[in-house]
């Protein structure tokens, strides 16, 4: 279910092809991020200036927010080609060979989810990045010998939303570590307007804005949310996206004021009306909505979590005051226990 989503930040093959013709191709074209632009514009002209390729560069944060899209930006203001790939795709040593002798000189290699790149491809990247060099082993047994292959001098860009599970040797080899954050309503409301003008749907500012603002700081949210409405414009408005318009779309995809859908709300009804509010361990409420634990945890909770709807405690979730406002529900008054800073009960579910 949690797939199929509308605010889900975790990309599809749908979005994959839309979002290729939506991405900005420079730096001038990338709005938000701010601060990561500008020390990128530097690092960039430096490089350029002393025609050397870029240092080695690693993209965080949650899943969404550009970090493909600014290794594209890199690679054509390097003027570079670059290769694509991600960690979970290169499952052998020899895999990575293949890609890195494949190689030239000034060339990007963007290797996304970097954090699943397994050990045995880890020893392989290490002296590439560092010595620029790729460590062979010819035969095998007592006729087997070592062999050094030199390569062009390029540039890693790795990304990864788990910066946490990067080994420490990987992420040390990244001389530039840039956070991406979520984006304000101006920002998004930008994004939206310029994504309507390359897809060719008119969209008044107020539009954009109502859009932005419910997208949670997150482009490819908006991008996916901006194709909808445009669908629900063009059959029922003449195909212009009007306040009103936009209000009413996302009424209809059960989008609310907030960014919240109807899976977030259910969520947090179930451990309010069926839990009193909780604590409820994360089993329990993964069986109660009949998901999977990792979709609770990793789809539904960080944006509840950020908008301070719901609490993280040793004996389980705990819906806020906030979460019964947005609800219209009242808010019952009880003391509760205090955190145990000791860590988790023996015996609760989590």
């Amino acid at each position: 279910m949690s797939a199929e989503r509308l605010v889900n930040p975790h990309s599809d093959s749908d979005d994959q092809q839309v979002e290729k013709s939506l991405r900005p191709r420079t730096l001038s074209e990338f709005i938000g991020q701010e601060k990561v632009v500008e020390q990128l514009r530097i690092a960039i002209a430096a490089a350029r200036g002393r025609n050397e390729s870029l240092d080695h560069t690693l993209f965080y944060g949650p899943p969404g927010l550009g970090k493909t899209s600014l290794a594209n930006v890199i690679a054509n203001e390097m003027g570079a080609k670059i290769k694509i790939t991600s960690g979970p795709a290169i499952e052998r040593a020899g895999d990575l060979a293949a890609i890195l002798t494949s190689l030239q000189a000034h060339d990007v290699l963007f290797i996304d989810e970097v954090h699943r790149l397994n050990r045995a491809v880890e020893e392989v990247l290490y002296p590439a990045m560092e010595d620029f060099a790729l460590d062979l082993v010819v035969g095998k047994g007592p006729g087997a010998r070592s062999l050094r292959l030199s390569l062009p001098r390029f540039t890693v860009i790795g990304a990864t939303t788990r910066l946490a599970l990067l080994t420490s040797p990987l992420r040390d080899r990244f001389v530039s570590v840039h956070r991406l954050v979520f984006y304000s309503d101006e920002a998004m409301a930008e994004i939206v307007s310029r994504s309507a003008r390359i897809l060719g749907v008119p969209i008044s500012p107020e539009g954009a804005r109502e859009i932005g603002r419910r997208a949670r700081g997150t482009p490819r949210i908006a991008n996916r949310i901006l194709r909808r409405v445009r669908d629900y414009a063009q059959v029922v408005a003449g195909g212009a996206i009007t306040l009103e318009v936009a209000r009413a779309a996302l009424a209809q995809l059960e989008i609310d004021e907030l960014g919240l859908d109807e899976n977030d709300r259910r969520l947090l009804r179930a451990i309010i009306e069926l839990f009193n509010g909780g604590p409820v361990g994360l089993s329990t409420l993964a069986a109660a909505l009949a998901e999977e634990v990792d979709a609770i945890e990793d789809v539904y909770e960080p944006f509840l979590l950020q908008l301070g709807f719901l609490q993280r405690t040793p004996r389980g979730r705990v819906a806020t005051r906030r979460a019964y406002e947005h609800l219209g529900l009242p808010y019952p008054e009880r003391a509760l226990p205090p955190d145990d800073e000791s860590g988790p009960q023996q015996g609760t579910l989590f």
